[in-house]
C-alpha cells in the first residue's frame, strides 16, 4: 500500500460502476486499499444489456448504497441532440459516442456524492486514455474541491491479464466473448458501441465479423432498400415516418433501422488528447443516419453565412467534446450560438437506407430559403442576370491589380 493511500483521509467514494471486469476489480481494490465506504453508481445510457446484474454484484461485495438509474432520455435530449445540432465530427470520422456520455455520468456522480456526503469519486478509465480526462474535467468543473481516485494511475494492475488474475484470485466473475475469450474493451450507450484491444491493436488487421453487435455487414444487408422520413423541429428530430417519438425512442429506432441495413460501422485511427494514436472500431447506426438528415434540413433553412460559420466552428466544438470540455465556458458559448442558428431548422427529410449507405432523396421545410423562381434555368422575372457582371468585376478587382504586377 502506498503512502498516498495510507494518508488519503477518504471516508466515502462514489464509483462509476458498470459491473464489468475493470470496475468490479476497482470496487474490491478500493475496499482493500483505501479502507473506505464505496457507493456504486450505474447509469443506463442505453448500453443494450441488462444493468440490474450490477446491483447483485455490488451487493455481493458488501455495498449498501447502490444507485442504478435510467438516464436514457436525459442523455439523448440534453447531450446527444445538442451535440448533433453542431454536426460535430472529430477528425472527419468519429461521431463522439463515448465522449458525449462522460459529462452526464460525471454530473450524476458529483450529485450523488453531495447526497450521500462522499468526499471522493472514482472511475475505471486508464492512464493512457481520453476518458480519465473527460471524467475528471467534469468532476472538477462541477465540484472544484472533490477528491478523485483514478486506480489505473495508482495500482500495479497495469494490463488486462493482471486484472483477470486479480479477479480470479478474489472470485470476481470474468466475462467471455463469443469465442470464449476475454472480450474486447468496449464502451456502449444508445448512440454507439466502441471496440478496442486484442487484434485491433494492429491497425492492419481486419476485425472479426463476430465482434459486431449492432449492425449486420453491408454485404448481408437486404437487397431491397428501406425508405424513411424524419421530421425535425428546431434542429432536433422528433418523428420517424411522422410518428412522434421521445428522444431516446427515436434514436433507438434509428439504430434498429441503420443496423438492419449495414449502416454505421467505422474503423479509424484517432489522435487521443494525451498524444498517442489509437485504433478503434465503432458502430453508430442511428447517428450515421441522423447527421446527413440534419444537414439536409439545414441546407434549405440556414442562411449561407450562418451555415458556413457553423461549419467553421464545428471542428473546434468537436475537439472540445473529444477532449472533455463539456462544462467549459467556451463550449457553452459555442452551444448558445449553435442553438440560436437552429430556430428555423424545421422540416422533413426523406432517406434511403441501403447496404451501408444513407442516401438523401428529398427535403422540405415551411421555413425553406430555397426559391425555385430564383434558381430556375427557365425564364424568370425575379433575377436580372446582367447584375452578375458588376458583382464579378468588383470581386475580380484585386485579382486584376495583382495580375498587372506579375505581367
Amino acid at each position: 500500500m502506498s503512502t498516498r493511500i495510507k494518508n488519503s483521509g477518504v471516508k466515502k467514494v462514489v464509483l462509476a460502476y458498470s459491473g464489468g471486469l475493470d470496475t468490479s476489480v476497482i470496487l474490491r481494490w478500493l475496499q482493500d486499499e483505501y479502507q473506505c465506504e464505496v457507493v456504486t453508481f450505474t447509469a443506463d445510457l442505453g448500453q443494450g444489456e441488462e444493468i440490474e446484474p450490477a446491483r447483485a454484484k455490488a451487493e455481493a461485495m458488501g455495498i449498501n448504497d447502490i444507485y442504478i438509474e435510467d438516464l436514457r432520455e436525459e442523455f439523448v435530449r440534453d447531450y446527444v441532440f445538442p451535440m448533433f445540432r453542431s454536426n460535430a465530427i472529430y477528425e472527419g470520422t468519429y461521431l463522439l459516442g463515448t465522449s458525449i456520455a462522460r459529462p452526464l455520468i460525471a454530473k450524476r456522480q458529483i450529485e450523488i456524492a453531495k447526497e450521500v456526503g462522499a468526499d471522493a469519486v472514482s472511475h475505471g478509465a486508464t492512464g493512457k486514455g481520453n476518458d480519465q480526462i473527460r471524467f475528471e474535467l467534469g468532476y472538477y468543473g462541477l465540484n472544484p474541491d472533490i477528491t478523485v481516485i483514478a486506480p489505473w494511475r495508482e495500482w500495479e494492475l497495469n494490463s488486462r491479464n493482471k486484472l483477470i488474475e486479480y479477479a480470479r484470485k478474489h472470485q470476481i466473475q470474468v466475462s467471455k466473448d463469443k469465442e470464449g475469450e476475454a472480450p474486447y474493451s468496449t464502451d456502449a450507450n444508445l448512440l454507439h458501441i466502441s471496440y478496442e484491444g486484442k487484434v485491433l491493436e494492429d491497425p492492419w488487421q481486419e476485425p472479426k465479423e463476430s465482434m459486431f453487435t449492432r449492425s449486420i455487414s453491408p454485404e448481408d444487408a437486404p437487397d431491397v432498400p428501406t425508405i424513411i422520413e424524419i421530421d425535425f423541429e428546431g434542429g432536433d428530430p422528433v418523428a420517424i415516418d411522422h410518428i412522434k417519438l421521445s428522444p431516446a425512442s427515436l434514436l433507438a429506432r434509428l439504430n434498429e433501422l441503420g443496423g438492419a441495413n449495414g449502416i454505421g460501422r467505422i474503423d479509424i485511427v484517432e489522435n487521443r488528447f494525451v498524444g498517442m494514436k489509437s485504433r478503434g472500431v465503432y458502430e453508430t447506426p442511428g447517428g450515421t443516419i441522423l447527421l446527413p438528415a440534419r444537414r439536409a434540413v439545414e441546407s434549405i433553412t440556414l442562411d449561407k453565412g450562418a451555415l458556413h460559420l457553423k461549419d467553421e466552428l464545428m471542428p473546434r466544438y468537436a475537439e472540445l467534446l473529444y477532449n472533455g470540455f463539456w462544462f467549459s465556458p467556451e463550449r457553452e458559448m459555442l452551444q448558445s450560438a449553435i442553438d440560436q442558428s437552429q430556430k428555423y431548422v424545421t422540416g422533413t427529410v426523406r432517406i434511403k437506407l441501403y447496404k451501408g449507405n444513407v442516401i438523401i432523396l428529398g427535403r422540405k421545410s415551411p421555413n425553406s430559403l430555397y426559391d425555385a423562381d430564383v434558381v430556375t434555368f427557365e425564364e424568370d422575372t425575379v433575377y436580372n442576370q446582367q447584375d452578375a457582371e458588376g458583382f464579378i468585376k468588383l470581386n475580380a478587382l484585386r485579382l486584376r491589380l495583382a495580375a498587372k504586377l506579375k505581367n
